[in-house]
């Protein structure tokens, strides 16, 4: 049974890259019909916020992404980490180390000074022969991982293929501190380990974390599971992910009108391929899902890629769910929504139009409140011919029995006619006083859309 998880740290959002990694975990998982677990590493409770926490599992729930078990929170694991510290001890893969700060920081003053690389000299690790000087007192000891000294650690990632360490490369770690509470690399090995991780999905910046956590896993006994180590993701420029190209929460992408499947789509895409696919459903992307298909190189981020899905996507949506999603932006600007029934057809309008949520609900706004043209427009495009023939429209429109576009289409078209005037002429001032801006979709379908009442009423108010 292929068991994943997703381990992020509560110290902020989740971002995009964050999202990636959790997305090719779950796909995983259920590409093979496997459990996804979602786990919440807050061991830095320093760092560790509850919002941070909230965000993540936000996000989470807003991409789709339901773990199968989870949360898990690490500091509700203490004691197993404790018990498990006082099993290596008792075992002797373990060690106390009563080395101060002053010492260690010493130790590496001289290492880099002979250009060596900093290290734990192992002078409290117990070796046959060795005798060991009595525990200084009032000193709480770290306690260290006792590292193979010879030898290698090696495994073939899903993604980058065979990677070694030589462990005369790796020293000592600590794996409890000197107050008691365990380390990261101890933790995420007691969690996979219990929590029967198969495949460990994360970012490329774990790699040196991995070497030390498959030797901490074979002196338990356990298991070592399969890991793949996803490249970074660049920005547009091929510079490091920052905010400014999209680094930013998953929440935000919500906040500025995206859409959860057009974000999914891009993030599947961004380091993996199936062919040419481009457009594609999660359910597909799960079918396919496989490392094999996955780059062993960056990914780089390309907004106007995301920004094309999503228009995509939003032509594709279903009018009812976007007018949900219209109401809350617009009942946030302080709109009654409540009074603007037309919300969906609206919608319906306009979203092959739009390239995201937040500009679909800009363009709903004028067709659920009262429209103030500014004097600027009206005095530019409502001259006194115009007007004359904007009354003889109204009043054509107001005696149509069948308020529908073919009917207003032929009103206007008329109306044009009896007056040897071209659409743009009466087309531009028309918009503006209905919607308070020159440019909308098919003017017919403005007029049927807004309704009878809207559209005689604005009239008035101008005429």
């Amino acid at each position: 049974m292929i068991r994943t998880r997703f381990a992020p740290s509560p110290t902020g959002y989740l971002h995009i890259g964050g999202a990636r990694t959790a997305l090719f975990a779950w796909a995983y998982a259920r590409r093979h019909h496997g459990t996804f677990i979602l786990r919440i590493e807050d061991t830095d409770v320093a760092r560790s916020t509850p919002e941070a926490v909230q965000a993540i599992i936000d996000g989470m729930r807003w991409l789709g992404m339901a773990p199968d078990e989870g949360p898990f929170y690490q500091m509700q694991r203490m004691d197993r980490y404790k018990e498990v510290i006082a099993q290596m001890l008792a075992a002797g893969t373990a060690y106390h180390c009563y080395t101060s700060r002053e010492e260690l920081d010493a130790l590496r003053a001289g290492q880099e000074a002979n250009k060596q690389k900093p290290r734990y000299d192992g002078f409290w690790r117990p070796e046959p022969g060795k005798t060991l000087p009595a525990p200084p007192a009032g000193v709480a000891p770290v306690v260290r991982f006792r590292n193979p000294l010879d030898g290698v650690v090696a495994w073939d990632d899903l993604v980058k293929g065979r990677i070694e360490f030589a462990n005369a490369e790796l020293d000592d770690f600590i794996i409890a501190r000197a107050d008691g509470t365990p380390t990261y690399n101890f933790c995420v090995v007691v969690d996979d380990w219990d929590m029967q991780i198969t495949h460990v999905i994360r970012g490329d910046d774990h790699v040196n974390n991995t070497p030390r956590q498959i030797n901490v896993l074979r002196a338990l006994g356990a298991d070592v599971p399969e890991y793949g180590h996803l490249p970074m993701i660049l920005g547009d420029d091929g510079q490091k992910l920052s905010k400014r190209h999209g680094a930013v929460s998953v929440m935000q992408y919500e906040e500025d009108g995206y859409l959860p499947e057009a974000v999914l789509n891009y993030l599947a895409r961004l380091g993996w391929s199936h062919g040419d696919e481009e457009i594609f459903s999660m359910e597909q992307f799960c079918a396919w899902f496989e490392f094999d298909h996955t780059s062993s190189s960056a990914a780089q981020f390309n907004t106007e890629k995301l920004n094309w899905l999503n228009a995509h996507y939003l032509k594709l949506a279903d009018a009812g769910r976007l007018a949900v999603e219209v109401r809350r932006r617009l009942a946030a600007q302080g709109v009654d929504v409540a009074n603007c029934p037309i919300l969906e057809s609206v919608v319906a309008l306009y979203k092959e139009r739009a390239g995201n949520l937040n500009e679909l609900a800009d363009a709903a706004h004028p067709f659920c409140v009262t429209v103030h043209p500014s004097p600027e427009l009206l005095a530019q495009h409502l001259t006194e011919p115009v007007r004359a023939v904007l009354i003889s429209l109204r009043d054509k429109m107001a005696a149509l029995t069948a308020w529908q576009a073919a009917a207003l289409s032929q009103a206007v078209k008329e109306t044009l006619a009896s007056h040897a005037m071209k659409m743009p002429q009466l087309a531009i001032p028309l918009r503006v006083i209905l919607l308070g801006q020159p440019q909308s979709p098919t003017l017919d379908a403005v007029l049927e859309v807004l309704g009878r009442e809207r559209v005689l009423e604005r009239l008035g108010r101008v005429l």
